[in-house]
Protein backbone atom coordinates (compact mmCIF):
# COMPACT_ATOMS: atom_id res chain seq x y z
CA UNK A 1 0.00 0.00 0.00
CA UNK A 2 3.08 2.30 -0.27
CA UNK A 3 1.25 5.10 -2.23
CA UNK A 4 1.81 6.07 -5.45
CA UNK A 5 2.53 9.05 -7.87
CA UNK A 6 -1.14 10.62 -9.31
CA UNK A 7 -1.85 9.81 -12.94
CA UNK A 8 -2.70 14.07 -14.43
CA UNK A 9 -3.62 13.29 -17.77
CA UNK A 10 -6.26 10.43 -16.57
CA UNK A 11 -7.29 12.50 -14.01
CA UNK A 12 -7.76 16.01 -14.98
CA UNK A 13 -9.54 13.99 -18.46
CA UNK A 14 -11.83 12.54 -16.26
CA UNK A 15 -12.27 15.92 -14.18
CA UNK A 16 -13.41 17.77 -17.23
CA UNK A 17 -15.45 14.80 -18.03
CA UNK A 18 -17.37 15.25 -14.58
CA UNK A 19 -17.35 19.19 -15.32
CA UNK A 20 -19.32 19.39 -18.58
CA UNK A 21 -21.90 16.49 -17.97
CA UNK A 22 -24.78 18.25 -16.23
CA UNK A 23 -24.03 21.03 -19.33
CA UNK A 24 -24.33 18.69 -21.78
CA UNK A 25 -27.02 16.08 -20.95
CA UNK A 26 -29.76 18.71 -19.31
CA UNK A 27 -31.88 19.51 -21.50
CA UNK A 28 -32.65 23.77 -21.62
CA UNK A 29 -36.53 23.66 -20.58
CA UNK A 30 -35.44 22.63 -17.33
CA UNK A 31 -35.12 25.68 -14.50
CA UNK A 32 -33.47 26.01 -11.41
CA UNK A 33 -34.32 23.25 -8.30
CA UNK A 34 -36.83 25.04 -5.77
CA UNK A 35 -33.71 24.94 -3.35
CA UNK A 36 -31.09 26.49 -5.25
CA UNK A 37 -33.67 29.91 -5.06
CA UNK A 38 -33.13 29.80 -1.33
CA UNK A 39 -29.47 29.30 -1.70
CA UNK A 40 -29.29 31.59 -4.17
CA UNK A 41 -31.28 34.43 -1.77
CA UNK A 42 -29.06 33.71 1.22
CA UNK A 43 -25.87 34.71 -0.56
CA UNK A 44 -28.10 38.22 -1.26
CA UNK A 45 -28.55 38.71 2.69
CA UNK A 46 -25.02 37.18 3.91
CA UNK A 47 -24.57 36.23 7.61
CA UNK A 48 -23.01 33.60 9.60
CA UNK A 49 -25.85 30.87 9.51
CA UNK A 50 -29.47 30.87 8.49
CA UNK A 51 -32.89 28.68 9.86
CA UNK A 52 -32.31 25.49 6.87
CA UNK A 53 -28.26 25.25 6.92
CA UNK A 54 -24.73 26.28 7.49
CA UNK A 55 -23.78 29.70 5.61
CA UNK A 56 -20.70 28.20 3.13
CA UNK A 57 -22.76 28.08 0.15
CA UNK A 58 -24.52 31.22 0.11
CA UNK A 59 -21.06 32.74 -0.37
CA UNK A 60 -20.61 30.85 -3.64
CA UNK A 61 -24.36 32.57 -4.32
CA UNK A 62 -22.79 36.08 -3.48
CA UNK A 63 -20.26 35.67 -5.97
CA UNK A 64 -22.51 34.04 -8.48
CA UNK A 65 -24.81 37.58 -8.16
CA UNK A 66 -21.17 39.30 -9.10
CA UNK A 67 -21.28 37.20 -12.09
CA UNK A 68 -24.42 37.85 -13.13
CA UNK A 69 -26.56 36.26 -11.24
CA UNK A 70 -27.74 33.49 -13.72
CA UNK A 71 -28.50 29.87 -14.05
CA UNK A 72 -25.50 29.17 -15.28
CA UNK A 73 -23.29 31.26 -12.33
CA UNK A 74 -25.06 28.94 -9.81
CA UNK A 75 -24.71 25.73 -11.85
CA UNK A 76 -20.99 26.38 -12.24
CA UNK A 77 -20.30 25.59 -8.52
CA UNK A 78 -21.91 22.19 -8.79
CA UNK A 79 -19.68 21.17 -11.68
CA UNK A 80 -16.93 22.48 -10.26
CA UNK A 81 -17.42 21.03 -6.73
CA UNK A 82 -18.13 17.61 -8.38
CA UNK A 83 -14.62 17.69 -10.83
CA UNK A 84 -12.62 18.57 -7.47
CA UNK A 85 -14.23 15.18 -5.73
CA UNK A 86 -13.45 13.22 -8.69
CA UNK A 87 -9.77 14.49 -8.45
CA UNK A 88 -9.33 14.42 -4.78
CA UNK A 89 -10.97 10.48 -4.84
CA UNK A 90 -8.22 9.88 -7.46
CA UNK A 91 -5.46 11.44 -4.90
CA UNK A 92 -7.03 8.93 -1.93
CA UNK A 93 -6.76 6.28 -4.74
CA UNK A 94 -3.09 7.21 -5.13
CA UNK A 95 -2.09 7.21 -1.48
CA UNK A 96 -3.70 3.89 -1.21
CA UNK A 97 -1.04 2.51 -3.79
CA UNK A 98 -3.60 2.76 -6.52
CA UNK A 99 -1.68 3.25 -10.03
CA UNK A 100 -3.64 4.55 -13.29
CA UNK A 101 -6.32 1.71 -13.69
CA UNK A 102 -7.13 2.16 -9.88
CA UNK A 103 -7.38 5.58 -10.25
CA UNK A 104 -9.21 5.51 -13.32
CA UNK A 105 -11.64 3.37 -11.93
CA UNK A 106 -12.39 5.18 -8.89
CA UNK A 107 -12.77 8.35 -10.78
CA UNK A 108 -15.42 6.83 -12.72
CA UNK A 109 -17.39 6.00 -9.54
CA UNK A 110 -18.00 9.89 -9.42
CA UNK A 111 -19.34 9.53 -13.15
CA UNK A 112 -22.22 7.40 -11.90
CA UNK A 113 -25.08 7.05 -9.97
CA UNK A 114 -26.29 9.58 -7.19
CA UNK A 115 -23.44 11.89 -8.25
CA UNK A 116 -24.43 13.23 -11.47
CA UNK A 117 -27.72 14.45 -10.44
CA UNK A 118 -26.09 15.59 -7.12
CA UNK A 119 -23.50 17.35 -9.16
CA UNK A 120 -25.96 18.95 -11.24
CA UNK A 121 -27.95 21.43 -8.45
CA UNK A 122 -26.57 24.03 -5.97
CA UNK A 123 -27.10 22.68 -3.17
CA UNK A 124 -25.24 22.03 0.14
CA UNK A 125 -24.41 18.49 -1.03
CA UNK A 126 -21.92 19.57 -3.15
CA UNK A 127 -19.45 21.22 -0.23
CA UNK A 128 -20.82 18.29 1.55
CA UNK A 129 -19.43 15.48 -0.39
CA UNK A 130 -16.78 17.49 -1.32
CA UNK A 131 -15.33 18.38 2.81
CA UNK A 132 -15.97 14.89 3.52
CA UNK A 133 -13.57 13.30 1.14
CA UNK A 134 -10.70 15.99 1.79
CA UNK A 135 -11.03 15.60 4.67
CA UNK A 136 -10.59 11.80 4.48
CA UNK A 137 -7.70 12.10 2.27
CA UNK A 138 -5.41 14.38 4.72
CA UNK A 139 -6.47 11.89 7.43
CA UNK A 140 -4.80 9.26 4.94
CA UNK A 141 -1.81 11.27 4.18
CA UNK A 142 -1.64 12.20 8.09
CA UNK A 143 -1.27 8.28 8.80
CA UNK A 144 1.07 7.31 6.03
CA UNK A 145 3.09 10.33 6.87
CA UNK A 146 2.76 11.96 10.50
CA UNK A 147 3.27 15.28 9.30
CA UNK A 148 1.14 17.81 11.67
CA UNK A 149 0.23 19.81 8.73
CA UNK A 150 -2.11 17.29 7.27
CA UNK A 151 -3.92 16.35 10.83
CA UNK A 152 -4.39 20.50 11.03
CA UNK A 153 -5.67 20.05 7.12
CA UNK A 154 -8.12 17.21 8.30
CA UNK A 155 -9.56 19.22 11.17
CA UNK A 156 -10.09 22.63 8.79
CA UNK A 157 -11.69 20.27 6.25
CA UNK A 158 -14.12 18.52 8.65
CA UNK A 159 -14.93 22.23 10.11
CA UNK A 160 -15.44 23.39 6.81
CA UNK A 161 -17.81 20.29 6.06
CA UNK A 162 -19.61 21.95 9.10
CA UNK A 163 -19.98 25.45 7.39
CA UNK A 164 -21.28 23.05 4.15
CA UNK A 165 -23.57 20.82 6.00
CA UNK A 166 -24.19 19.81 9.73
CA UNK A 167 -24.37 15.88 8.53
CA UNK A 168 -20.66 16.21 8.47
CA UNK A 169 -21.43 15.09 12.68
CA UNK A 170 -21.78 12.14 11.61
CA UNK A 171 -18.78 11.70 9.85
CA UNK A 172 -16.70 13.25 12.53
CA UNK A 173 -18.36 10.56 14.82
CA UNK A 174 -17.94 7.74 12.80
CA UNK A 175 -13.98 8.93 12.39
CA UNK A 176 -13.66 9.06 16.11
CA UNK A 177 -15.22 5.82 17.44
CA UNK A 178 -13.04 3.88 14.30
CA UNK A 179 -10.29 5.34 15.66
CA UNK A 180 -10.50 4.89 19.36
CA UNK A 181 -10.93 1.15 18.50
CA UNK A 182 -7.71 1.04 16.24
CA UNK A 183 -4.49 0.96 16.16
CA UNK A 184 -4.15 4.53 15.79
CA UNK A 185 -6.06 5.34 19.03
CA UNK A 186 -2.19 6.52 20.04
CA UNK A 187 -3.55 9.47 18.53
CA UNK A 188 -5.61 10.61 21.23
CA UNK A 189 -2.76 11.06 23.49
CA UNK A 190 -0.88 13.48 21.54
CA UNK A 191 -1.75 17.17 21.85
CA UNK A 192 -1.39 17.78 18.31
CA UNK A 193 -4.35 16.08 18.01
CA UNK A 194 -6.05 18.45 20.10
CA UNK A 195 -4.14 21.35 18.82
CA UNK A 196 -6.03 20.46 15.63
CA UNK A 197 -9.38 19.95 17.40
CA UNK A 198 -9.29 23.49 19.04
CA UNK A 199 -8.45 25.26 15.35
CA UNK A 200 -11.67 23.38 13.82
CA UNK A 201 -13.58 24.65 17.20
CA UNK A 202 -12.23 28.31 16.08
CA UNK A 203 -13.62 28.02 12.47
CA UNK A 204 -16.89 26.99 13.36
CA UNK A 205 -17.48 28.83 16.28
CA UNK A 206 -18.74 31.96 14.57
CA UNK A 207 -21.54 29.74 13.21
CA UNK A 208 -22.21 28.03 16.40
CA UNK A 209 -22.62 31.89 18.04
CA UNK A 210 -24.93 32.59 15.40
CA UNK A 211 -26.77 29.58 16.35
CA UNK A 212 -27.37 29.84 20.06
CA UNK A 213 -28.27 33.34 19.30
CA UNK A 214 -31.05 32.56 17.16
CA UNK A 215 -31.95 29.57 19.63
CA UNK A 216 -30.50 27.07 17.55
CA UNK A 217 -32.77 26.87 14.22
CA UNK A 218 -30.85 23.72 13.68
CA UNK A 219 -32.98 21.52 15.87
CA UNK A 220 -36.50 23.82 14.73
CA UNK A 221 -35.02 22.55 11.40
CA UNK A 222 -34.38 18.91 12.36
CA UNK A 223 -37.65 19.16 13.98
CA UNK A 224 -39.91 20.07 11.06
CA UNK A 225 -37.89 17.37 8.68
CA UNK A 226 -38.72 14.66 11.17
CA UNK A 227 -42.82 15.74 10.85
CA UNK A 228 -42.84 16.21 7.48
CA UNK A 229 -40.35 14.01 5.77
CA UNK A 230 -37.95 11.92 7.66
CA UNK A 231 -41.05 10.14 9.76
CA UNK A 232 -41.54 7.86 6.58
CA UNK A 233 -38.19 6.56 6.45
CA UNK A 234 -37.13 3.60 7.60
CA UNK A 235 -33.75 1.27 8.16
CA UNK A 236 -34.42 -1.45 4.98
CA UNK A 237 -35.47 1.49 2.35
CA UNK A 238 -32.02 3.37 3.67
CA UNK A 239 -29.79 0.16 3.50
CA UNK A 240 -31.46 -0.46 -0.18
CA UNK A 241 -30.75 3.22 -1.78
CA UNK A 242 -27.41 2.71 -0.72
CA UNK A 243 -27.07 0.32 -3.59
CA UNK A 244 -29.40 2.25 -5.90
CA UNK A 245 -27.65 4.80 -5.79
CA UNK A 246 -24.46 3.71 -6.41
CA UNK A 247 -25.75 0.77 -8.76
CA UNK A 248 -23.05 0.70 -11.69
CA UNK A 249 -20.40 0.72 -9.43
CA UNK A 250 -21.20 -1.49 -6.34
CA UNK A 251 -19.25 -3.84 -7.23
CA UNK A 252 -15.75 -1.36 -6.65
CA UNK A 253 -17.20 -0.16 -3.12
CA UNK A 254 -18.39 -3.63 -2.04
CA UNK A 255 -14.36 -4.49 -2.96
CA UNK A 256 -13.18 -1.38 -1.57
CA UNK A 257 -14.96 -2.51 1.55
CA UNK A 258 -13.39 -5.57 1.89
CA UNK A 259 -9.91 -4.52 0.86
CA UNK A 260 -9.87 -2.19 4.23
CA UNK A 261 -10.90 -4.79 6.29
CA UNK A 262 -7.87 -6.71 5.17
CA UNK A 263 -5.42 -4.00 6.00
CA UNK A 264 -5.36 -3.37 9.63
CA UNK A 265 -3.72 0.16 9.28
CA UNK A 266 -6.71 1.08 7.32
CA UNK A 267 -9.54 -0.84 9.02
CA UNK A 268 -10.24 2.21 10.84
CA UNK A 269 -11.73 3.13 7.25
CA UNK A 270 -14.24 0.54 6.70
CA UNK A 271 -15.46 0.94 10.36
CA UNK A 272 -16.00 3.90 9.75
CA UNK A 273 -18.11 3.46 6.79
CA UNK A 274 -20.52 1.04 8.87
CA UNK A 275 -20.11 3.47 11.17
CA UNK A 276 -22.02 6.03 9.07
CA UNK A 277 -24.35 3.96 8.01
CA UNK A 278 -25.47 2.72 11.41
CA UNK A 279 -25.47 6.12 12.68
CA UNK A 280 -27.37 7.82 10.03
CA UNK A 281 -30.05 4.99 9.77
CA UNK A 282 -30.35 5.80 14.08
CA UNK A 283 -30.22 9.71 13.50
CA UNK A 284 -33.03 9.54 10.62
CA UNK A 285 -31.02 10.61 8.09
CA UNK A 286 -31.93 10.76 4.68
CA UNK A 287 -30.10 8.06 2.35
CA UNK A 288 -27.92 10.80 0.11
CA UNK A 289 -26.66 11.29 3.57
CA UNK A 290 -23.95 9.17 2.90
CA UNK A 291 -22.69 10.13 -0.37
CA UNK A 292 -19.68 11.89 1.29
CA UNK A 293 -18.56 8.30 2.32
CA UNK A 294 -18.12 6.25 -0.92
CA UNK A 295 -15.05 8.26 -3.10
CA UNK A 296 -13.02 6.92 -0.31
CA UNK A 297 -14.57 3.40 -0.60
CA UNK A 298 -13.85 3.86 -4.69
CA UNK A 299 -10.83 4.54 -3.51
CA UNK A 300 -9.97 1.25 -2.31
CA UNK A 301 -12.17 -0.83 -4.86
CA UNK A 302 -9.76 0.65 -7.12
CA UNK A 303 -6.70 -0.35 -5.38
CA UNK A 304 -8.65 -4.02 -4.72
CA UNK A 305 -8.96 -4.56 -8.26
CA UNK A 306 -5.99 -3.29 -9.05
CA UNK A 307 -4.36 -6.04 -6.93
CA UNK A 308 -6.91 -8.70 -7.56
CA UNK A 309 -5.76 -8.33 -11.34
CA UNK A 310 -2.05 -7.65 -11.70
CA UNK A 311 -1.12 -11.01 -12.99
CA UNK A 312 -4.27 -10.65 -15.46
CA UNK A 313 -5.00 -7.94 -17.07
CA UNK A 314 -7.80 -8.27 -19.37
CA UNK A 315 -10.48 -7.77 -16.99
CA UNK A 316 -9.41 -4.58 -16.26
CA UNK A 317 -10.78 -2.91 -19.69
CA UNK A 318 -14.28 -5.45 -18.96
CA UNK A 319 -14.43 -3.88 -15.49
CA UNK A 320 -14.22 -0.14 -16.78
CA UNK A 321 -16.83 -0.89 -19.93
CA UNK A 322 -19.10 -2.90 -17.51
CA UNK A 323 -19.23 0.41 -15.42
CA UNK A 324 -20.11 2.54 -18.23
CA UNK A 325 -22.42 0.35 -19.92
CA UNK A 326 -24.71 0.49 -16.32
CA UNK A 327 -24.32 3.74 -15.88
CA UNK A 328 -25.85 4.83 -19.85
CA UNK A 329 -29.42 3.21 -19.07
CA UNK A 330 -29.83 5.03 -15.94
CA UNK A 331 -28.87 8.33 -17.22
CA UNK A 332 -32.36 9.13 -17.94
CA UNK A 333 -33.14 8.80 -14.29
CA UNK A 334 -30.26 10.87 -12.91
CA UNK A 335 -30.57 14.16 -14.97
CA UNK A 336 -33.84 15.26 -17.28
CA UNK A 337 -31.87 14.99 -20.66
CA UNK A 338 -35.03 15.09 -22.51
CA UNK A 339 -38.49 17.78 -22.20
CA UNK A 340 -40.74 16.53 -19.50
CA UNK A 341 -43.71 14.86 -22.39
CA UNK A 342 -40.54 12.46 -23.91
CA UNK A 343 -39.24 11.39 -19.68
CA UNK A 344 -42.90 10.52 -18.91
CA UNK A 345 -43.63 8.18 -21.23
CA UNK A 346 -40.16 7.03 -21.17
CA UNK A 347 -40.88 6.30 -17.32
CA UNK A 348 -44.45 4.79 -17.90
CA UNK A 349 -42.75 2.29 -20.63
CA UNK A 350 -39.75 1.33 -18.57
CA UNK A 351 -41.86 0.93 -15.63
CA UNK A 352 -39.96 3.32 -13.19
CA UNK A 353 -42.57 3.57 -10.99
CA UNK A 354 -42.03 0.07 -9.30
CA UNK A 355 -38.57 1.02 -8.02
CA UNK A 356 -39.84 4.34 -6.13
CA UNK A 357 -38.01 6.59 -8.33
CA UNK A 358 -41.80 8.28 -9.06
CA UNK A 359 -41.97 8.86 -4.88
CA UNK A 360 -42.21 12.05 -3.92
CA UNK A 361 -43.06 13.20 -0.25
CA UNK A 362 -46.28 12.58 -0.07
CA UNK A 363 -45.73 8.93 -0.64
CA UNK A 364 -47.50 9.14 -4.29
CA UNK A 365 -46.28 8.05 -7.75
CA UNK A 366 -46.12 10.78 -10.13
CA UNK A 367 -44.70 11.30 -14.10
CA UNK A 368 -41.62 12.87 -13.29
CA UNK A 369 -39.25 12.35 -10.40
CA UNK A 370 -39.63 15.07 -7.50
CA UNK A 371 -36.39 17.17 -8.24
CA UNK A 372 -36.78 17.05 -12.16
CA UNK A 373 -40.83 18.75 -11.41
CA UNK A 374 -39.15 20.99 -8.95
CA UNK A 375 -37.24 22.08 -11.68
CA UNK A 376 -40.60 23.54 -13.84
CA UNK A 377 -43.36 26.19 -13.79
CA UNK A 378 -40.82 28.40 -12.05
CA UNK A 379 -40.82 31.10 -14.78
CA UNK A 380 -44.70 30.47 -15.25
CA UNK A 381 -45.43 31.48 -12.02
CA UNK A 382 -42.75 34.71 -12.48
CA UNK A 383 -44.15 35.85 -15.97
CA UNK A 384 -47.76 35.66 -14.53
CA UNK A 385 -47.27 37.24 -11.39
CA UNK A 386 -45.38 40.12 -13.08
CA UNK A 387 -47.24 40.64 -15.58
CA UNK A 388 -50.53 41.52 -13.56
CA UNK A 389 -48.34 43.23 -10.95
CA UNK A 390 -47.54 45.63 -14.18
CA UNK A 391 -51.11 45.78 -15.22
CA UNK A 392 -51.59 47.68 -11.69
CA UNK A 393 -51.60 51.54 -11.37
CA UNK A 394 -48.63 53.16 -10.25
CA UNK A 395 -50.68 54.40 -7.17
CA UNK A 396 -52.20 50.74 -6.25
CA UNK A 397 -48.41 49.04 -6.85
CA UNK A 398 -47.10 51.46 -4.16
CA UNK A 399 -49.31 49.57 -1.63
CA UNK A 400 -48.85 45.92 -2.74
CA UNK A 401 -46.58 43.03 -1.39
CA UNK A 402 -46.41 39.79 -3.11
CA UNK A 403 -46.59 37.36 -0.35
CA UNK A 404 -45.81 33.70 -1.10
CA UNK A 405 -46.42 30.76 1.04
CA UNK A 406 -42.90 28.62 0.60
CA UNK A 407 -39.57 30.20 -0.38
CA UNK A 408 -39.59 28.29 -3.71
CA UNK A 409 -41.91 30.60 -5.13
CA UNK A 410 -40.44 33.93 -3.50
CA UNK A 411 -36.91 32.91 -4.84
CA UNK A 412 -38.32 32.17 -8.45
CA UNK A 413 -40.11 35.49 -8.26
CA UNK A 414 -37.14 37.15 -6.91
CA UNK A 415 -34.70 35.54 -9.64
CA UNK A 416 -37.00 35.44 -12.88
CA UNK A 417 -38.59 39.01 -12.39
CA UNK A 418 -37.40 41.31 -14.79
CA UNK A 419 -38.39 44.12 -12.62
CA UNK A 420 -36.63 45.37 -9.54
CA UNK A 421 -39.68 46.95 -8.25
CA UNK A 422 -41.55 43.48 -8.56
CA UNK A 423 -38.92 41.71 -6.97
CA UNK A 424 -38.66 43.95 -3.91
CA UNK A 425 -42.31 43.95 -3.31
CA UNK A 426 -41.54 39.82 -3.39
CA UNK A 427 -41.95 38.49 0.76
CA UNK A 428 -42.69 35.26 2.43
CA UNK A 429 -42.53 33.59 5.95
CA UNK A 430 -41.07 30.73 5.01
CA UNK A 431 -37.42 29.64 6.17
CA UNK A 432 -34.75 31.77 5.99
CA UNK A 433 -36.74 35.01 4.29
CA UNK A 434 -39.06 35.32 7.27
CA UNK A 435 -35.68 37.12 8.79
CA UNK A 436 -35.35 39.35 5.92
CA UNK A 437 -38.72 40.58 6.00
CA UNK A 438 -38.98 44.41 6.98
CA UNK A 439 -39.86 44.83 10.52
CA UNK A 440 -42.51 47.01 10.04
CA UNK A 441 -44.02 45.93 6.80
CA UNK A 442 -46.95 47.97 5.36
CA UNK A 443 -49.31 47.47 2.60
CA UNK A 444 -53.24 48.25 1.10
CA UNK A 445 -53.33 45.68 -1.21
CA UNK A 446 -51.55 42.03 -1.77
CA UNK A 447 -50.86 39.41 -4.14
CA UNK A 448 -51.15 36.21 -3.05
CA UNK A 449 -49.18 33.18 -4.26
CA UNK A 450 -50.10 29.92 -3.12
CA UNK A 451 -51.63 26.22 -3.78
CA UNK A 452 -55.28 27.52 -2.15
CA UNK A 453 -57.20 30.12 -1.00
CA UNK A 454 -55.95 31.02 2.67
CA UNK A 455 -58.35 29.46 5.14
CA UNK A 456 -60.93 31.05 7.20
CA UNK A 457 -58.48 31.00 10.47
CA UNK A 458 -55.74 33.04 8.86
CA UNK A 459 -57.07 35.81 9.53
CA UNK A 460 -55.52 38.57 7.75
CA UNK A 461 -56.77 37.43 4.49
CA UNK A 462 -60.49 38.02 6.42
CA UNK A 463 -59.62 41.69 6.49
CA UNK A 464 -59.62 42.80 2.21
CA UNK A 465 -62.32 44.24 0.71
CA UNK A 466 -62.29 42.38 -2.59
CA UNK A 467 -60.33 38.68 -3.73
CA UNK A 468 -60.23 37.93 -7.26
CA UNK A 469 -58.23 34.75 -8.51
CA UNK A 470 -55.87 35.92 -11.41
CA UNK A 471 -54.49 32.73 -12.66
CA UNK A 472 -52.34 29.89 -11.90
CA UNK A 473 -49.71 27.55 -13.09
CA UNK A 474 -50.68 25.10 -15.31
CA UNK A 475 -47.84 22.93 -16.70
CA UNK A 476 -48.72 19.27 -15.83
CA UNK A 477 -45.35 17.99 -15.22
CA UNK A 478 -44.55 20.84 -12.46
CA UNK A 479 -44.70 20.35 -8.59
CA UNK A 480 -46.31 23.80 -8.64
CA UNK A 481 -49.31 23.00 -10.84
CA UNK A 482 -52.48 24.87 -9.07
CA UNK A 483 -50.23 27.19 -7.55
CA UNK A 484 -52.61 30.52 -7.75
CA UNK A 485 -52.29 33.85 -7.99
CA UNK A 486 -54.54 35.59 -5.87
CA UNK A 487 -55.06 39.60 -5.82
CA UNK A 488 -56.94 40.93 -2.22
CA UNK A 489 -57.67 44.52 -2.80
CA UNK A 490 -57.93 47.71 0.12
CA UNK A 491 -57.08 45.76 3.19
CA UNK A 492 -58.41 47.58 6.45
CA UNK A 493 -56.26 48.59 9.35
CA UNK A 494 -56.24 45.50 11.27
CA UNK A 495 -54.83 43.40 8.34
CA UNK A 496 -51.84 45.40 8.77
CA UNK A 497 -51.57 45.16 12.45
CA UNK A 498 -52.16 41.46 12.43
CA UNK A 499 -49.48 40.80 10.04
CA UNK A 500 -47.27 42.59 11.83
CA UNK A 501 -47.98 41.20 14.82
CA UNK A 502 -48.11 37.58 12.88
CA UNK A 503 -44.48 38.63 11.66
CA UNK A 504 -43.34 39.72 14.75
CA UNK A 505 -44.23 37.13 16.79
CA UNK A 506 -42.87 34.22 14.15
CA UNK A 507 -39.47 36.25 14.50
CA UNK A 508 -39.64 35.87 18.11
CA UNK A 509 -38.80 32.46 17.85
CA UNK A 510 -35.62 32.86 16.60
CA UNK A 511 -34.33 35.77 19.02
CA UNK A 512 -33.10 35.96 22.06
Amino acid sequence: MKPTQPHWPLILFLAAIKFSLPFILQSPVYELQRDEFLYYQQGLHLDLGYLENPPLLSYFGLISSWLGGTEFTLKLWASLLGALTLIVTCLITAQLGGRSFAQAIAGIGLLTGAYVRVHALFQPNILDIFFWTVSIYFLIRFLHTQRTAHLYATAIGLALGWWSKYSIVFLIAALFIALLLSKHRVIFLQKRFYAAHLIAVLIVFPNIWWQYGHKWPVIHHMQELQETQLQYLNASDFIKDQFLMTLPVVFVWIAGLIWLLKHKELRFLAAAYLLVIVLLIAGGGKNYYSLGIYPMLFAAGGAAWQQWTIKRKWPRPVLISLVILLTIPFIPLLLPIWKPEKLAKFYKEKGVDKIGLLRWEDLKDHELPQDFADMLGWKELTIKSEKFFNSLPDSVKADVIIYCRHYGQAGSLKFYGKENTFRSKVITDNGSFLLWIPEDINFKHLIFIGRTMPDKDDEVFQHFQKTTVIDSVTDKYSRQLGDKIIFFENADNKARQLAREGLNEMKKEFQR
